[in-house]
């Protein structure tokens, strides 16, 4: 595979800032309790965790956002919070990174959260604080308004971050990707579940091979040549224009109707923790595309982006400099 790394530097350096993208999904709080144990409780045969550092990050579509702030790119997002702590959390650190957050929606439902305990590098426990039934239709509208309200008012691309936890009903995606299509708009989805009825005409998605798998009409195994009949499985049935499928070890595979498929091999290098890695590659493809690369050129750069996300541990978002190092790291190799 070739790609054109000083124009991949050079969109990293100069024209990411230019771009502009809303992601719309299950917004979520990821909050991490470190600490080290060393000793049995007393009152219950459980490890006791001496908690050392507590840290609260973006979660769900709200870490694609976050992935996409630290870029450079002019970042909106729009979903669902609760009334409570955990939302307060949530708007500061979109303020903190210049996030628009005009499209989120208040509602009678506890903000999606996950507590996760860490002792030493492993989890201990998680926590998870949410109410995942699908939002109700006056809500979906009011979600579906604001999209639209967005596009007339210029966007280079929108995400679909769905994380079955309700915001990305049949209602919202259907209607979200309709009115992209009506302004020339393209859709990024990383789906959830089965029913990718309601992705019909995005224009690209991004399943891992777990959820490539799920919507076969017979399992596949995980080797490039049963990539592009998967794919194109997906793209026939569900009306998708394009797949970038997340293969883990294996890399990504690029499948595009008129280019054939382009199999990306990972970045080698140790695997601390996947947690955030699809949002990172959603959001560096997306910003790519949005901003004229071609979809060969942005799965590259969403490639080493995700090298650098699952070196880390927790969810991470990465920033414009260190996929400047990771760009400029494999230039000189």
């Amino acid at each position: 595979m070739t790609v054109d790394k000083e124009k991949m530097l050079n969109f990293v350096l100069n024209d990411i800032s230019r771009v502009r993208i809303l992601v719309v999904g299950d917004v979520m709080l990821d909050k991490y309790y470190y600490g080290e144990v060393s000793r049995i409780s007393p009152e219950a045969p459980v490890p006791i965790n001496h908690v050392t550092v507590i840290n609260d990050t973006m979660g769900g579509s709200a870490n694609v956002a976050h992935n996409l702030a630290l870029l450079g790119c002019k970042t909106s997002i729009a979903g669902f919070v609760g009334n409570d702590y955990h939302c307060q959390t949530l708007l500061d650190k979109f303020t903190s990174r210049g996030i628009d957050y005009k499209g989120i929606i208040h509602r009678d439902a506890p903000t999606t959260t996950k507590l996760r305990i860490i002792g030493g590098h492993q989890q201990m426990l998680r926590l998870d604080f949410e109410d995942t039934e699908p939002v109700g239709e006056q809500y979906a509208q009011r979600l579906v308004n604001f999209v639209e309200q967005s596009l007339q008012m210029g966007l280079d691309a929108v995400i679909l971050s769905d994380y079955g936890k309700g915001a990305c009903t049949h209602e919202v995606c259907t209607s979200i990707v309709e009115a992209c299509q009506e302004m020339s708009v393209p859709v990024f989805v990383d789906p959830k579940g089965t029913e990718w009825e309601k992705y019909a005409g995005a224009d690209y998605i991004t399943p891992n091979f777990k959820e490539l798998n799920a919507v076969q009409a017979k399992p596949i195994r995980n080797r490039d040549e049963y990539i592009e009949p998967a794919a194109q499985y997906v793209m026939d049935k569900y009306d998708l224009k394009h797949v970038l499928a997340t293969r883990s070890e294996c890399g990504m595979s690029l499948v595009q109707p008129s280019a054939g498929i382009v199999h990306i091999p990972t970045k080698a290098q140790e695997v601390f923790d996947v947690s955030g890695a699809g949002d990172t590659v959603i959001a560096v493809f997306a910003l790519g595309i949005a901003g004229g690369l071609q979809p060969v050129e942005a799965a590259y750069l969403a490639n080493l982006a995700a090298s650098v996300v699952v070196a880390k541990l927790g969810t991470y978002a990465v920033s414009n400099a260190e996929l400047q190092r990771v760009l400029l790291g494999t230039s000189k190799a």
